[in-house]
């Protein structure tokens, strides 16, 4: 009975650790003053890992992610401000590192192209099938053209 529990105790604990958010700061990437490492967690958080491409530099555990990790803090510790730290990180590895960018004139671009698009598409579309609708019926033909046209479909009957 008690293997039993010891069992069930351990499962338990390790199903409650895997829930846990992954973190991958080590202990000695910690700065000792609280408030800057509550600052360089927040910054860590906005910033991707160029390796894993869809995790914070904070969750990855890549090389580059500590490396990134570890620059962010240094930054703080020189006393820059947390914005200046940000655009230290983007000047040097492009907007790509944000893993929310920032709302530029290039980003509007971006994200409106395709919509913008679609709808001169559309405009298109509806424009031509109207013009297409619009555009009169062929005129009937003439008594002299059907005249023409029995006189043809004749001398061919007449040639086979």
């Amino acid at each position: 009975m008690t293997a039993w529990i010891l069992r069930s105790v351990s499962t338990l604990v390790i199903v409650l650790a895997a829930m846990l958010p992954a973190a991958a700061v080590q202990p000695n990437e910690v700065l000792d003053n609280p408030v800057l490492e509550q600052r360089a967690r927040d910054i860590s958080a906005g910033l991707r890992c160029l390796v894993c491409q869809n995790q914070s530099i904070d969750d990855s555990e890549a090389d580059l992610a500590r490396d990134l990790r570890l620059l962010v803090r240094q930054r703080l510790l020189e006393g820059d401000s947390d914005e200046a730290v940000v655009d230290y990180v983007v000047s040097r590895y492009g907007e790509f590192v944000l893993l929310k960018p920032r709302l530029e004139t290039k980003t509007i671009l971006l994200w409106s192209t395709p919509a913008v698009l679609l709808l001169l598409g559309l405009t298109w579309l509806v424009l031509s099938s109207r013009q297409r609708r619009m555009s009169p019926a062929s005129a009937p033909l003439s008594e002299t053209e059907k005249k023409e046209i029995q006189r043809l479909l004749s001398r061919g009957d007449e040639s086979s």
